[in-house]
């Protein structure tokens, strides 16, 4: 497939991927990503098409399969991982300015925010209805609405990556940071500083508020609006993640 010679496969933490390095037919340094479709991910390649490398890696090429897409991408070198080289602060000035670089209207084909969000707050409900003792159900009812609610009454919809965080930035040439790994959706841009508040975990812990009120600022976003999503999103993993029912009801309205 494109005339590649493909090493030995990354370290990679995913479950729906196989990614390793290749080289094209004239030496070109590239990655091959093997992705089992999954509905959080399917418009990868569309989204780095419209990014086409401005803060992302180039997509080089494209083929679906029946349940696999493969996808040939720029290499980042050295490819270290932001939240391995940096402490959390400064990763917060890099995830900012990525974001600020991706977000851009958005149309067809990119689904909106509301369909992943209606996923997994589905998903919500039912690992609660079988464990109720791990979040007081009054926040559970009003964290959950929220998360139902927000991405239908934000004021503008732009093309979001939805899971950027320090694993997902990696060091390159190019540029100083590429994102990979995108999962586009269309809407609410105070959404996508989410991730990146809950990988970091001692602030998350000791001063939720202020983290997003940071992230806030940083994004140039509505502060309380950046909290809302942080408390319906600790509220969405609160059934998995043990400890986040205690930061959701710091954060709760």
């Amino acid at each position: 497939m494109w005339g590649l010679t493909v090493g030995e496969p990354f370290e990679h933490d995913g479950e729906t991927a196989w990614v390793a390095p290749a080289r094209g037919p004239a030496g070109e340094d590239l990655v091959l990503k093997l992705g089992t479709r999954h509905y959080e991910s399917d418009h990868e390649a569309d989204g780095l098409r419209v990014w086409d490398g401005d803060g992302v890696v180039r997509l080089h090429g494209v083929r679906e399969f029946d349940d696999v897409t493969a996808l040939l991408l720029e290499r980042c070198r050295p490819g270290t991982e932001l939240g391995q080289v940096l402490p959390e602060t400064e990763q917060d000035v890099i995830v900012a300015g990525l974001l600020r670089r991706l977000w851009r209207p958005a149309a067809w084909p990119f689904r909106p925010l509301s369909s992943m969000c209606d996923a997994w707050a589905a998903g919500f409900e039912r690992r609660y209805r079988e464990d109720v003792s791990v979040l007081d159900p009054g926040l559970a009812r009003e964290g959950i609405a929220l998360f139902r609610s927000l991405p239908r009454n934000a004021g503008e919809s732009v093309l979001l990556c939805t899971d950027l965080h320090g694993g997902n930035i990696l060091a390159a040439e190019r540029e100083p940071w590429l994102v990979i790994d995108p999962k586009p959706y269309a809407g609410d841009p105070a959404y996508d500083a989410l991730q990146h508040m809950l990988n970091c975990r001692e602030r998350l812990h000791v001063d939720p508020v202020g983290l997003a009120k940071r992230m806030a600022g940083l994004l140039d976003l509505d502060g309380e609006r950046v909290r809302l999503w942080l408390f319906a999103g600790c509220v969405q993993e609160s059934a998995g993640w043990s400890g986040l029912a205690e930061v959701a009801a710091m954060l709760a309205p």
